[in-house]
């Protein structure tokens, strides 16, 4: 999305970064360049899957710990009010400064980039059009603390022109919202604080959701014994989130050790699918018991246990291809359960997992083609049978994998 132009303002300095957003397989690139978003969508029945969209981010503020703080993070383009600071700024950083001159924003040699518009009330929001602007680049200030609405209203009037509407924000959640208004979020943000902190959540924030990885490694494992083994408490995971099928969370529970330590973690399919026993819930993984683990946003994991509403989970589906998604809800109850155990196709080592003996409890397996099946229920579950894994390294301290020498049983 963007602005309709007539105008000839000059291109926009921004900043790259990567994001992947709840639902889709998203790239966030801000580029040196104005030019418009582009998406790439794959055509299927379910939620979008992939997509790339350029966002920009802008930092304005007066306390010089911000600057260096953005600077750090690679976010060098600045607001000022005064030409004095920025020029003493450029003098100690490599940094692009803009002036705010009334409704314009100007660059060093007083070329206009921009156009800044006050938005205060929704009379004012709905006379915000692009055809109202001689500009390709706007900067759009929310007055009186109300953001969801108007960015909502601003993504849908602004899609498919030209140019960048970015939105100010005073902290990083405002930016947030922005960034994600129906899904595909303004171009980007003028983050207008004078707090650090803030700079440093927006880029965890944009970190948390691709980590410069977009794909997870995953490998084959064929099952070597399946034994039912008495009642315990599994956990359901309930997402905010529909997935499709092929998905699932990863989950592990211990390793049968041969030699050195190893883990792996299994690609437990949500309950997406259609059976004759219960009706689709595809927003639920069933995802093993309390003691188990599961992979979380950051390279880390947390006991299933340890869930809770709000807390955030990686999503993954056959291919490695991961998304991060928010728990709505978490059950816990006493059921039968199974025990799983498969060997690495690759090496010596054996994983294992406990699971609830339900037809609705799914190992997602290779992906095979076109009418290859996507999971199997552990109730069908037979040795010899190909299971997905990730295979990881090392011991785990609060969810943070360390090097150290452990043996567990």
């Amino acid at each position: 999305m963007a602005v309709c132009s007539s105008g000839s303002a000059k291109a926009l300095p921004c900043f790259h970064a990567s994001l992947l957003a709840p639902q889709t397989q998203t790239a966030v690139v801000a580029s040196a360049s104005p030019r418009r978003a582009s998406v790439r969508m794959r055509a299927s029945s379910a939620p979008p899957a992939e997509a790339e969209l350029r966002k920009t981010v802008w930092v304005w503020t007066e306390n010089r710990q911000v600057m260096t703080a953005a600077v750090e993070r690679g976010w060098s383009t600045f607001l000022f009010g005064s030409k004095d600071l920025g020029k003493d700024w450029s003098s100690t950083a490599r940094i692009h400064p803009l002036f705010i001159d009334g409704q314009e924003i100007l660059d060093g040699e007083n070329q206009k980039v921009a156009l800044i518009s006050q938005v205060s009330s929704p009379k004012e929001l709905e006379l915000l059009q692009p055809d109202n602007f001689q500009a390709e680049n706007i900067v759009i200030d929310f007055r009186g603390g109300w953001q969801v609405i108007p960015a909502e209203n601003i993504v849908a009037a602004f899609q498919g022109c030209r140019g960048t509407v970015l939105a100010v924000s005073t902290n990083s959640t405002e930016a947030q919202v922005f960034l994600e208004a129906l899904e595909q979020g303004l171009d980007g943000v003028v983050l207008k604080v004078d707090d650090m902190d803030d700079i440093i959540k927006l880029k965890d924030y944009f970190d948390r959701r691709n980590e410069a990885k977009s794909q997870l490694p995953l490998a084959k494992a064929t099952v070597s014994k399946v034994e039912v083994v008495g009642m315990g408490d599994r956990v359901c995971v309930d997402l905010c989130s529909i997935m499709r099928p092929g998905e699932g969370l990863l989950v592990c529970v211990y390793i049968s050790l041969v030699g050195s330590y190893a883990r792996g973690m299994f690609l437990v399919h949500s309950e997406c699918l259609e059976t004759n026993y219960i009706a689709s819930r595809p927003f639920r993984v069933n995802a093993g018991p309390v003691h188990a683990y599961v992979s979380v946003p950051g390279g880390k994991t947390s006991y299933l246990s340890e869930l809770r509403s709000g807390k955030e989970v990686i999503v993954v589906d056959q291919n490695g291809l991961w998304r991060t998604a928010i728990v709505g809800r978490v059950k816990i109850e006493s059921r039968p359960l199974i025990l799983v155990e498969a060997k690495d196709n690759s090496g010596d080592d054996t994983y294992s997992i406990f699971l609830q003996n339900a037809e609705t409890v799914a190992l997602i397996t290779p992906d095979k083609g076109t009418g290859g099946r996507t999971a199997i229920p552990v109730t069908s579950l037979k040795v010899g049978d190909e299971v997905l894994v990730r295979k990881q390294g090392g011991a785990r301290h609060t969810g943070i994998e360390i090097q150290e020498f452990i043996v567990e049983k």
